[in-house]
């Protein structure tokens, strides 16, 4: 039976319905989605061209701004092209593997994304707090594997979850009221125990979430204390601006992710279409807006681009 049921799960399909309840206006609303999604893949793309392309943005804090590019453009290639069919074609079939696949990049590389700030924090740590050591220390060597151990540490983490779910028999109702594959939309269709799946789910985000913004907090504290202590007068806010640019980005996650949990566990009275729309709201906003605010807010990133794009 057990085998039956994990064959059955394989060859299923799921439907993602969109955005419910607004379905007659989906050509409308995939206007501002592909205007976010094209504009996200054009900005990512040229920081990923010229941190690449020029030598002197070898150091480790464009390193972690490319890495976060490439993070931002995996995101979304994720999950778009899906979208974008539903609201042009309302071509809304996927099959489960398809699904269960696309559930774990997503939830991966948000966790990824997350690894990626602690990281950023941690740079503007040691480069404000221990200058002298800041160049032995943080080689584009060393960031480059602490990269690929937040990415190895997200990917174990999420794992367990498609797996979970991959032995699950799934109901008649496989409709799925998103425009993406959620981990506990998907969840909600089994006709099985998930409480394994969902318990794990919530502990692994809990755990994760408060680790890295513990950590991330804790990095800019000793940060600002330490710009107060560079000067005997006053405290060198040139020092403590060359972080407030990684402030924002991650603000651009954070927000959006902070009011998307917040209506998930206690918006019950909310229209489920607010429910999605925030959900790609959080997947889509930050990979549109990060290269905006790294490009018109770091000078020396600035000057590169607009070198490379005048000259074309």
């Amino acid at each position: 039976m057990a085998a039956f049921h994990l064959t059955f799960t394989n060859t299923s399909t799921f439907i993602l319905m969109g955005i419910p309840g607004l379905e007659y206006f989906h050509l409308w609303i995939s206007i501002p989605f592909s205007f976010s999604y094209f504009t996200c893949l054009l900005g990512n793309v040229t920081l990923l061209f010229v941190v690449g392309k020029d030598q002197t943005l070898h150091k480790p804090m464009y390193l972690l701004i490319f890495m976060l590019a490439l993070t931002d453009i995996c995101i979304t290639n994720f999950f778009m092209p899906k979208a974008l069919c539903i609201f042009w074609f309302d071509l809304k079939d996927i099959t489960a593997d398809g699904c269960l696949t696309q559930m774990f990049f997503l939830h991966m590389l948000s966790f990824t994304q997350s690894a990626i700030f602690v990281l950023m924090s941690f740079d503007r740590y040691v480069a404000i707090c221990n200058p002298l050591r800041y160049t032995t220390f943080l080689t584009n060597a060393r960031i480059v594997k602490l990269g690929f151990v937040g990415l190895l540490r997200s990917a174990v983490l999420i794992l367990p979850l498609p797996l979970l779910l991959s032995r699950q028999p799934f109901c008649a109702n496989r409709m799925i009221a998103q425009t993406h594959c959620e981990h506990m939309a998907v969840a909600k269709l089994s006709c099985g125990e998930i409480r394994v799946s969902s318990v794990y789910s919530l502990v692994v985000t809990i755990v994760v979430v408060a680790l890295d913004r513990t950590l991330i907090f804790l990095s800019y504290g000793f940060i600002i204390k330490a710009v107060f202590r560079i000067s005997s007068n006053k405290p060198s806010w040139k020092a403590l601006n060359t972080c407030t640019v990684h402030i924002c980005v991650m603000l651009t996650s954070f927000i959006p992710g902070f009011f998307t949990s917040l209506t998930h566990r206690f918006g019950q009275g909310i229209a489920p279409h607010i429910h999605v729309i925030l959900a790609n709201v959080y997947l889509l906003l930050p990979p549109m807006l990060n290269p905006i605010i790294y490009g018109f807010h770091m000078k020396e990133l600035y000057d590169k681009v607009g070198k490379y794009t005048c000259r074309r």
